[in-house]
C-alpha cells in the first residue's frame, strides 16, 4: 500500500518563520511601492540632490511593522548595527542610516495624502482578479487601539437653567423650533442620525469622518464597561479568504454603527455585485444598515436587539406565528419573486386536537417589506441563518492578527493623521502578506498537480 504524503498549505505564521530575505522579497512582490516614491520625487532638476534614499526608508517602514520592531529609533539602532538587514530594506552600502527627523518628516508628508487608499483598492482588486477572493459573504466589526497623545481634560459645562414645566407659549413654541431646526443644520455629518448616510455620497462619508483621538466606551465579555483614549478601526473582512476588503479608522467615541454604511458604499464602488451577504453583531441592528444592504442586493444576518419593546402575541422570538397552544410555525421557504417567508404547521399539530379547527391556519406568509428588521432571508432561527452567522467570527479573528502580529496597538505618532496612516499601512501589509501566503499555497498546489 503506497503512502500519499499530503503537502501543508501556507499561512501567515510560516511566512514570518521563512528567511527574512525571502520574505521580504515576497511581501513586496505584491505591489509597487512606486506611489508612495513619487510623493518625495523632485519637480525640477535644479538645486540639491536628495540626500536620503526615500525608497528604502519607505521599504524599512513596512519591514518596522513585519518584524515587529516597536519604534523608529529601534529601526534606526538594527540598520546601523545589522548590514544584511540594511541590505534587505534597499539601502546601498555608500547610503547613510537615516535620522529619527527624515522618518518624521517621510510620515507627516505621507500622513497628508491619501495614497495607501488607493493602493490599497488596487490590491484588492489584483487579489479579486487572481481568483483568491471568490467568497461572497462580508463579515463586519470594530476593534479599539489605544492613542499615543494624551487624553484632554474635559471642559466644565456650565449649569443649565430649570427647564419651565408645562406647555410652552405659541412664541416660545416657534422659537424653540426655529432653534432646533438651526442645531440640526449645523450637525457634521457623522453628528446626524443614521439615516442621512443614505443619500451622502461615499467619498463624503470618508472625507468627513472624525479621526482624532476621544475617549471611547464599551462592554467587556464579563458586561463591565471599558473605557480607553483613541480610536476605532472598522473592518469589512471576507468571511473564507480572510482580506480586508474595506477598512475605516475613527475616533474612538464614535458609534459602531455609523461606520456600516460607508464601509458598505465602499465595497459596492470597489467589487459591485460580488458580495451577497453582510454579516454584523447586534449593534449594527438600524433599519438604515439594512436599507443600505437591501440596496446592494445583499442579504442581511442581525441579530435582533431589542430597544424597549413590548412582547409581541402570537410571534416567537424569532418572530415566527405561534399556534393557539403557542408552538412556533416552521420556516418552509422564501420567495424571491415576492419577498415573502413561507412558514407551515409545527411539527406538534400532528397530534393536536385542534388541528381541524378553523384557528388553527395551516400556511402563513409574510412580506419582508412588512418589517425589514423582523423579517429577513434567511429567516431568523432557520439553519442558514445561524450557519453565516458562526462565519461573522472571520472578522474578529483578524482583529486578533492585526493587534498580536502587525501592531495594530502599538501606536507611535501623535495625531490623528499619523495614526490613521499607521493603521492603514497595518492593514495593507496584512493583505499584503495574506496575498503573498496565497501565492506560495497556489505555487505548491501546481507543483503537488504536475508531480
Amino acid at each position: 500500500m503506497t503512502i500519499i504524503k499530503q503537502i501543508s498549505l501556507f499561512d501567515i505564521q510560516q511566512l514570518f518563520e521563512m528567511e527574512s530575505s525571502y520574505r521580504f522579497e515576497a511581501i513586496f512582490s505584491t505591489f509597487d511601492v512606486q506611489p508612495i516614491f513619487h510623493l518625495f520625487s523632485k519637480k525640477t532638476l535644479r538645486g540639491a540632490p536628495r540626500e536620503c534614499n526615500y525608497g528604502a526608508m519607505i521599504q524599512s517602514l513596512i519591514i518596522r511593522i513585519v518584524e515587529r520592531i516597536p519604534t523608529v529609533k529601534d529601526l534606526i539602532k538594527r540598520l546601523v548595527n545589522d548590514p544584511l538587514f540594511r541590505l534587505d530594506c534597499g539601502f546601498l552600502v555608500s547610503d547613510s542610516v537615516p535620522s529619527e527627523a527624515s522618518y518624521s518628516r517621510m510620515i507627516g508628508v505621507i500622513s497628508q495624502s491619501d495614497v495607501l487608499d488607493n493602493m490599497q483598492d488596487e490590491l484588492i482588486q489584483m487579489v479579486f482578479l487572481e481568483g483568491f477572493l471568490c467568497d461572497e459573504h462580508l463579515a463586519f466589526d470594530a476593534t479599539h487601539f489605544e492613542a499615543r497623545d494624551a487624553s484632554k481634560p474635559s471642559e466644565k459645562k456650565e449649569a443649565k437653567p430649570p427647564k419651565k414645566r408645562g406647555r410652552k407659549a405659541k412664541e416660545e413654541q416657534a422659537a424653540w423650533l426655529a432653534e432646533q431646526a438651526e442645531i440640526e443644520a449645523n450637525l457634521t455629518t457623522y453628528e446626524k442620525k443614521l439615516e442621512a448616510q443614505l443619500s451622502i455620497s461615499a467619498e463624503t462619508l470618508w472625507q468627513d469622518i472624525p479621526i482624532e483621538p476621544k475617549w471611547g466606551i464599551k462592554k467587556n465579555s464579563d458586561g463591565k464597561n471599558m473605557f480607553w483614549y483613541g480610536f476605532k478601526g472598522h473592518l469589512a473582512v471576507s468571511s473564507k479568504s480572510q482580506y480586508i476588503v474595506g477598512r475605516l479608522m475613527s475616533s474612538g467615541n464614535l458609534s459602531d454603527s455609523k461606520a456600516a454604511i460607508p464601509l458598505l458604499k465602499k465595497v459596492a464602488t470597489l467589487l459591485p455585485k460580488h458580495f451577497t451577504t453582510a454579516l454584523f453583531d447586534a449593534g449594527y441592528d438600524y433599519e438604515s444598515i439594512y436599507k443600505q444592504a437591501l440596496a446592494q442586493t445583499m442579504r442581511v444576518v442581525i441579530p435582533y436587539n431589542v430597544r424597549n419593546e413590548g412582547e409581541y402575541i402570537g410571534f416567537d422570538e424569532h418572530f415566527r406565528p405561534t399556534c393557539v397552544r403557542e408552538h412556533s410555525y416552521c420556516y418552509d421557504s422564501f420567495d424571491e419573486k415576492y419577498h415573502t417567508l413561507k412558514f407551515t404547521r409545527p411539527k406538534e399539530c400532528i397530534t393536536c386536537p385542534l388541528r381541524e379547527d378553523s384557528l388553527c391556519q395551516k400556511v402563513f406568509k409574510i412580506k419582508c417589506e412588512a418589517d425589514i428588521r423582523k423579517y429577513t432571508y434567511p429567516a431568523r432561527g432557520s439553519e442558514l441563518w445561524k450557519k453565516l452567522y458562526k462565519e461573522r467570527t472571520a472578522v474578529e479573528r483578524v482583529n486578533a492578527y492585526l493587534k498580536e502580529y502587525f501592531q495594530l496597538n502599538n501606536v507611535r505618532h501623535r495625531t490623528g493623521k499619523k495614526a490613521k496612516l499607521h493603521f492603514n499601512l497595518v492593514t495593507f501589509i496584512y493583505n499584503a502578506c495574506k496575498l503573498a501566503v496565497d501565492r506560495m499555497d497556489a505555487l505548491l498546489q501546481t507543483k503537488s498537480k504536475a508531480a
